[in-house]
């Protein structure tokens, strides 16, 4: 890899080297590097761009990689990778997408990543978008993830869009059976022209299922957000939906939480805020010696967090 793309690297996976355990690196709209484990196989598929993972039942305190980088003006792409995780896991997946567009084209990412997750098992996954360049192309993300979770099973996913990503359509669909439980924290960060579209649509069809997902947004310059949020309560079951946005400069965000409770023991409840950095914080930093950019830039990260 060139300096570039391990820029990108360190960025989305937080990773300086080829990582240990099992991975996979896509590299310009391909399969750059691959390594198996014991109990963890990456296949490429036949029928379509991308891989099948198959994780053993049974495994633990494994780690799985799947970064993907773009480094080059004018790639468009759509990447299919199934994760079918056994019965009884315990593992991290880290995944994520950069891009480094220098030329004049639009450069185009879009994972499509479906999870079967077995019963009793626990996921961790973590996913983080990033664009840097200098030339006039657009960087482009649209991630889809398609998650079907079994009984007892457990998923957790973060989810961050740092910077640089003019365009973006998130989309995550779930479906829970009996005792499972999906927390999804997202945090995003638009400016300039950006756009930025998230949608969750979670179905908690089985006895004591549960979700929680939550949104964190910052929406500066003249950047524009949306956030759809559906959560649908068929059994008994709990689930939360919330939206919380920082509004700058000409930015605009629309929220829209919806939930809906088709069984009388459903317990559901959405919320939503947007409002800008309040002027007491401000001063408040500001009175440490901070500039009020600086003091911005903290209110932020620490929002962000």
């Amino acid at each position: 890899m060139d300096a570039i793309q391990k820029d990108l690297l360190e960025k989305i996976a937080d990773l300086h080297d080829v990582p240990q355990g099992a991975y996979n690196i896509r590299l310009n709209g391909a399969s750059a590097e691959r390594q198996n484990s014991e109990n963890i196989e990456i296949v490429t598929k036949e029928d379509k761009p991308g891989i099948d993972i198959y994780i053993k039942p049974g495994t633990k305190k494994e780690s799985l990689h799947i970064p993907v980088i773009l480094s080059k003006s004018g790639i468009r792409e759509s990447v299919y990778n199934d994760f079918h995780i056994g019965e009884d896991c315990d593992i991290v997946i880290v995944a994520g997408c950069g891009i480094h567009n220098a030329g004049g084209s639009a450069t185009e990412h879009s994972g499509i990543h479906s999870f079967f997750v077995g019963k009793n098992a626990r996921v961790k996954y973590v996913e983080k978008h990033y664009g840097a360049g200098d030339g006039n192309g657009e960087n482009i993300m649209n991630p889809t993830t398609i998650i079907e979770m079994e009984e007892n099973s457990y998923l957790e996913m973060e989810t961050a869009q740092i910077k640089g990503i003019d365009s973006t359509k998130r989309s995550t669909k779930a479906t829970l059976a009996k005792g499972a439980t999906l927390i999804v924290g997202e945090k995003l960060m638009t400016h300039g022209k950006q756009y930025a579209e998230t949608q969750f649509d979670v179905e908690l069809n089985g006895e004591d299922a549960g979700t929680h997902v939550i949104s964190r947004s910052v929406a500066k310059d003249d950047s524009s957000q949306l956030f759809l949020s559906h959560i649908k309560g068929n059994n008994r079951c709990s689930g939360h939906t919330e939206c919380d946005a920082i509004i700058m400069d000409n930015a605009s965000v629309r929220a829209v939480p919806e939930i809906s409770a088709n069984h009388t023991d459903a317990a559901l409840i959405h919320e939503a805020a947007i409002g800008k950095i309040a002027g007491e914080q401000l001063v408040k930093l500001m009175t440490l010696g901070l500039t009020e950019k600086e003091a911005e830039e903290e209110i932020i990260n620490g929002f962000l967090r």
